[in-house]
């Protein structure tokens, strides 16, 4: 009799361990607007999993311009302001630049071999949400996410370091 009820109680220790494993596996940040003078209102949530093609960046946003974004992991998790390369306080500076933990100093996109903070473009509509999945092929684990902001950009991203640097995305706008 002592058997069974001890294995009922190991598998259910296992399936606990089971969900909770599971469960690891999912970061969320609040993401809020940010300028010079810190962050403010929340705008929604970014969630990651990590996916066979990648880690994937599910977005549930609102109160942004429409149109095209840039969006990156950044190589520190504060989103306040914080000095840009010219020692100004910029909106977000906090983060730092664009995480590049192999010291690249190249800006090539979600799938080439520069930043890895390079994420593919947030697409905002008409109404100022956005509601995407969106894969960062070069991510494996979320360790690499895990203690870094996520921001977004004014402007689009053209994944180049021509005309503007980093893409011409610009100021930030958001942070999470």
């Amino acid at each position: 009799m002592r058997v069974p009820v001890l294995s009922v109680a190991l598998l259910a220790a296992l399936a606990w361990t089971g969900t909770a494993a599971v469960a690891a596996a999912e970061l969320q940040a609040t993401v809020r607007k940010v300028s010079e003078n810190g962050t403010g209102a929340e705008i929604g949530t970014v969630t990651v999993t990590e996916g066979g093609g990648g880690a994937v960046f599910a977005t549930d946003l609102h109160d942004l311009p429409p149109g095209d974004h840039g969006f990156h992991v950044h190589e520190k998790g504060d989103c306040g302001p914080g000095p840009n390369d010219q020692g100004l306080v910029v909106a977000g500076g906090a983060a730092g630049g664009h995480r590049d933990p192999e010291g690249t100093k190249r800006h090539l996109g979600p799938e080439g071999y520069g930043h890895l903070g390079d994420l593919p473009v947030l697409t905002v509509g008409t109404d100022g949400t956005a509601r995407e999945e969106l894969t960062a092929p070069r991510i494996k684990d979320l360790g690499a996410v895990r203690g870094h902001a996520l921001v977004i950009h004014a402007g689009g991203d053209n994944y180049a370091d021509a005309p503007r640097p980093l893409g011409g995305g610009g100021a930030r706008i958001a942070c999470g």
